[in-house]
C-alpha cells in the first residue's frame, strides 16, 4: 500500500506560500493538500481558486483539493481549470453526489468523497465502486490544529473493509490531527494518504517531519 503524505497548506504561512511550496517540492511528500472553505458549510473561510491556480504553477506534484463548500458541483470546471488533480467533495454537501462524481471525472480529475466524523460509512456504499478516494475526517472540518478523534482509527478500518467488499480501488485519506504518534496506526488500519498540517508546517524541520510520517 502507498504511504502518501499530503501537507495541508491551511497550516502554511500565507505570507510565504512560495517558500512552503518549495519546501514540499524538496520533500518526500507527493501531494499538496488545499482546503477550500466557504464560511457556510464550515464556519471558516480559507482560500479559493486564485491560490490553487498559483500553487499549480509552483509544483508538478499532485494538487489534492478538498472542497468544504455548499453545492460543490457549481465549481467543478473552475477547479479543473485552476489545476486540481483530485477534487474531493463532502457527502453532506452534495445532494446529487453520483452526478457530481461523474462531473469531476468528465472534467478530467480524480474524484474524492469526504465523510465528517458523525457520518457513517454506509453513506458511500452505492458510490464506492466509482470514486477514486474516500476522505475520513478525523476532526470536525473548518479549522486546523484540532485534536485527532480516536474513533477515526476504527472508521478507517471499516472503510477499508467496505472498499474491499465493493471491489473498489479507491484510496483512503485521513485528515485532521495527524501526527507522528498516530501515523503508523492509521497506515496499519488501511489509510493510503495522510493529510498533515501543523505536524509539518509547525515542525522545526518540515522536511524531516514529512520523512518521519512516511516512515512511521
Amino acid at each position: 500500500m502507498p504511504r502518501i503524505i499530503s501537507p495541508s497548506f491551511l497550516s502554511a504561512d500565507f505570507l510565504h506560500l512560495g517558500d512552503a511550496a518549495r519546501m514540499v517540492n524538496e520533500s518526500r511528500a507527493e501531494w499538496f493538500h488545499l482546503d477550500v472553505m466557504d464560511g457556510m458549510f464550515v464556519p471558516n473561510i480559507s482560500f479559493g481558486l486564485p491560490v490553487v491556480k498559483a500553487l499549480r504553477k509552483a509544483t508538478d506534484k499532485t494538487l489534492d483539493v478538498h472542497l468544504m463548500i455548499e453545492r460543490p458541483e457549481r465549481y467543478v470546471a473552475d477547479f479543473r481549470a485552476a489545476g486540481a488533480d483530485y477534487l474531493t467533495v463532502h457527502v453532506e454537501a452534495s445532494t446529487h453526489l453520483h452526478r457530481t462524481i461523474q462531473a469531476i471525472h468528465d472534467a478530467g480529475m480524480r474524484a474524492g468523497v469526504a465523510l465528517n466524523p458523525h457520518t457513517p460509512i454506509c453513506m458511500i456504499e452505492e458510490i464506492a465502486p466509482i470514486v477514486d478516494m474516500v476522505l475520513i475526517m478525523s476532526v470536525n472540518p473548518g479549522f486546523g490544529g484540532q485534536q485527532f478523534i480516536a474513533s477515526s482509527l476504527d472508521k478507517v478500518s471499516r472503510t477499508r473493509d467496505l472498499l474491499l467488499r465493493k471491489r473498489s480501488n479507491a484510496l483512503i485519506q485521513v485528515d485532521g490531527g495527524v501526527n507522528a504518534e498516530n501515523a503508523a496506526p492509521l497506515f496499519e488500519a488501511g489509510a493510503d494518504v495522510l493529510v498533515a498540517g501543523n505536524a509539518v508546517f509547525g515542525a522545526p524541520d518540515p522536511v524531516a517531519a514529512i520523512q518521519q510520517l512516511i516512515e512511521a
